[in-house]
């Protein structure tokens, strides 16, 4: 089984561009890190204020290393993204079946 991490979040108002480029380089940090198939950050169709976040691992371990480097790297340096949110974010968890990815994913899964 793959992890997906899903989070769904808006920024305060004036923060928008500054939230935005702070979540991209999380998302380029945790491509760079072991177990990480993918990372990405997309906008709202129909509401640009919104953001989605998303990253994909092979497992819950490297998806806990990932997070943990985040928290260890890059949140020091900037002080976190927490206080440009506009109120808390969605996040969740998410299994995925390897079978369900495209082949030259679920080949480093198994």
């Amino acid at each position: 089984m793959a992890i997906v991490e899903t989070v769904v979040c808006s920024a305060r108002e004036g923060s928008d561009a500054r939230l935005r480029r702070m979540l991209l380089a999380r998302q380029e940090f945790k491509r760079r890190q072991e177990g990480c198939l993918g990372a990405w950050l997309g906008r709202g169709a129909d509401n640009k204020d919104m953001l989605l976040v998303q990253s994909l691992f092979v497992d819950m371990v490297a998806w806990k290393a990932a997070g943990d480097a985040v928290k260890q790297h890059i949140d020091p340096a900037d002080g976190g993204v927490e206080g440009l949110l506009l109120g808390p974010p969605l996040i969740g968890l998410f299994d995925v079946d390897a079978s369900m990815l495209p082949h030259s994913i679920s080949d480093e899964i198994n």
